[in-house]
């Protein structure tokens, strides 16, 4: 018998990956959101904060809350750059989807793309780009200034 609360969810997201998520985030350490809560309040009631989360995504009505603005200052005193801190929550909801969409994104990626890719960083890029500059012998030089201001548009 199916219980009727699960099969009105709008989405399929396992508790599991809710769990999953908030391990790494939990991990990844962090600062309170706009909430001011921290990772050691939220662990406090845990089970019960992750079941209301798990509960607002899959049913589709859950919404993130504003993120809390930090100013970090530039290397070489040249200023400071705001971050946007999210919730706890709002981190924990984050993993959920980037790792629901991880396994189907993954597929269509070119093998040649490195950026944001799990298991891949900008090292492994220039490895690759240093190992095919010495598999082949020879250069390219071309001026592409102003390239995009002469290519013949199509609508």
């Amino acid at each position: 018998m199916v219980d009727a609360r699960l099969a009105s969810k709008a989405f399929d997201i396992p508790k599991q990956l809710v769990w999953e998520a908030y391990l790494k985030v939990k991990a990844n350490k962090g600062a309170a959101g706009v909430d001011r809560q921290s990772l050691a309040e939220f662990a406090r009631d845990e089970k019960n904060i992750l079941y209301k989360l798990w509960n607002r995504m899959s049913s589709g009505t859950y919404f993130p809350a504003p993120v809390r603005a930090v100013e970090i200052p530039k290397s070489g005193g040249k200023g400071v750059r705001t971050l946007g801190v999210p919730t706890v929550t709002d981190r924990i909801a984050q993993t959920v989807v980037a790792m629901l969409l991880e396994s189907e994104v993954e597929k269509v990626f070119h093998p040649d793309s490195y950026g944001y890719r799990p298991g891949r960083s900008a090292l492994d890029a220039v490895g690759v780009a240093r190992e095919r500059c010495w598999k082949w012998n020879w250069v390219l030089d071309m001026d592409i200034q102003g390239f995009f201001d002469n290519v013949p548009r199509v609508y």
